[in-house]
């Protein structure tokens, strides 16, 4: 399944600042400590690009900075989102092991504010070593073999977490036979409640970019009423349009080269 990291407990987090991290209690963490969480609230991040050196600016951007204000503005919120996505593109270019050390060492404020993170894979991550940056946190048998793939229950919501990384700095996407074979059943055996699918790449090739499979997978998800969404990023633009069939597409904006602002919220109600 994709890489969880859960809350930080407020337990854990006060024996690290009791065992010589106290520089962390003035950060926003400890501000979240105790604020309630809206279980019909998600966050949505997609496309960070974060670089090992925190100091680099591409296009004008600091990528580290600007995941920064958006870490900031989910920690100010009146109430904490039951939970983070981040789809994709989590390291800068070529997936390295530091820019993954990067990461992980960025997600520390959010995951002391009590909201689990959920992390996918685009097309400029390594999946084994962002595997091995992650490797005490992965409690769970991936339902299928070597993609980041996972079903999430929520209250109001299934969700659906695909890996399309076909490879590394390679633009296109694929999620492959087997990937849509488990999506179409585990569609079926999770009827229940509505369904929404996040996947990094967006639907159809468009020059080099896009899903290689879009038309098979757009058969499985059009085939199912329960799915009322698919969101993915790659494209860096903001944009909520919507098919023939009446599924939502959601392309969600960059946080590492777009602008300063959260990269989206919709309440899965």
């Amino acid at each position: 399944m994709p890489i969880y990291l859960p809350p930080i407990s407020r337990r854990r987090f006060l024996g690290q600042v009791l065992a010589g991290s106290a520089a962390l209690a003035a950060q926003s963490g400890l501000l979240a400590a105790g604020k309630s969480t809206d279980s019909n609230s998600w966050a949505f991040l997609s496309d960070p690009h974060l670089a090992a050196d925190r100091s680099l600016v591409v296009r004008g951007v600091n990528m580290t900075e600007h995941f920064k204000s958006v870490s900031r503005e989910l920690l100010d919120l009146p109430q904490a989102p039951a939970g983070v996505f981040i789809n994709g593109d989590c390291a800068y270019n070529t997936g390295e092991t530091s820019d993954y050390a990067a990461l992980a060492d960025l997600l520390e404020p959010i995951r002391r504010g009590q909201m689990p993170v959920h992390l996918a894979l685009g097309n400029h991550d390594h999946r084994e070593r962002f595997w091995d940056a992650f490797q005490q946190e992965k409690a769970t048998q991936r339902p299928v073999a070597n993609r980041q793939t996972a079903l999430l229950r929520s209250t109001h919501a299934n969700w659906f977490v695909l890996d399309s990384l076909q490879k590394t700095a390679a633009t296109p996407g694929v999620l492959g036979e087997a990937q849509l074979d488990w999506l179409a059943k585990a569609l079926d055996a999770n009827a229940d409640r509505p369904a929404l699918v996040m996947v990094h790449h967006n639907p159809g090739l468009q020059g080099n970019i896009g899903l290689i499979d879009t038309v098979a997978f757009l058969e499985i998800i059009r085939a199912r009423r329960q799915v009322k969404a698919y969101i993915f990023g790659h494209t860096h633009d903001w944009k909520v349009t919507q098919d023939d069939s009446g599924i939502h597409l959601i392309n969600l904006p960059p946080v590492g080269l777009g602008s300063c602002e959260i990269a989206g919220r919709w309440a899965a109600a």
